[in-house]
């Protein structure tokens, strides 16, 4: 056995992160990048100081989990999801469950909440949001973002729900309240279930086929008889049948009963 394949399992062993499941070739550069720039030796070396270094521990989880994304990240998307998934969503229920998987740093699911006040009063907005990174999911609660974040972002969002400070922007606790964080990792915890719509971007184009394979079966269990679920930009289903799902829209993927 080679020292990648010692290291995946021994980082397996602690942390419960299963690198196999993530494309060997692009998870091998960022490991490799990560021994070299920290000056460790080799993977042995390196796994050493994973152990030993909290910090370290945690700047390796954050830097493979990939954490990059913006509010209303592709506009026309969120243009789709506001005219035509959403009011057909809520002509059946007016309480959704809305649940924005690997949520990274918050944009997503504060994205959601603000673009559903065209729709309902605040105190009936829920959103979950997960990560299997708690780190950057406390960054989320923090609620603090660069300019550049907001780039796609309405403006009149930008005006009723942030505060400027200095080059920052801080959002209001009228939409934080309003989406709870919870760790939880797409291979292998269980799904929150019953949920309407499903915000799954710019992930799984990181994971094996087995993988993703595993990740839509899971996701058509966790929608409810009509629900949605929505995919990157990159991440198209091929063939959505193979999955029970069929194609509400460019990037969104209704559950087949």
């Amino acid at each position: 056995m080679d020292k990648y394949e010692i290291f995946k399992q021994k980082v397996y062993k602690l942390i419960r992160i299963d690198l196999s499941c993530y494309k060997e070739k692009q998870m091998k550069r960022r490991i490799n990048s990560l021994i070299s720039r920290n000056n460790f030796k080799d993977y042995d070396d390196y796994y050493e100081g994973l152990e030993n270094d909290e910090k370290l521990l945690n700047d390796f989880i954050n830097y493979l989990t990939i954490n990059v994304t913006e509010f209303y990240r592709n506009p026309s998307q969120w243009d789709v999801l506001g005219n035509h998934i959403l009011p057909e969503l809520l002509s059946n229920n007016l309480n959704l469950k809305i649940w924005s998987s690997a949520c990274s740093t918050g944009e997503e699911a504060y994205s959601m909440v603000m673009l559903l006040t065209k729709f309902l009063p605040l105190d009936k907005i829920n959103v979950l949001a997960t990560d299997i990174d708690e780190n950057v999911m406390d960054k989320a609660k923090a609620g603090i973002y660069g300019e550049k974040t907001l780039q796609n972002l309405p403006k009149d969002f930008i005006d009723k729900y942030f505060e400027k400070i200095k080059n920052s922007y801080k959002i209001s606790p009228l939409i934080k309240n309003r989406v709870k964080f919870q760790k939880l990792d797409l291979l292998s915890d269980n799904y929150p279930a019953n949920n309407d719509l499903i915000i799954c971007r710019n992930v799984m184009i990181y994971f094996t086929e087995e993988a993703k394979n595993t990740i839509y079966k899971k996701f058509y269990d966790s929608l409810n008889s009509q629900g949605i679920l929505f995919v990157g930009s990159t991440e198209q289903i091929i063939l959505p049948d193979r999955f029970k799902f069929k194609t509400a829209k460019t990037f969104f993927y209704k559950k087949c009963v």
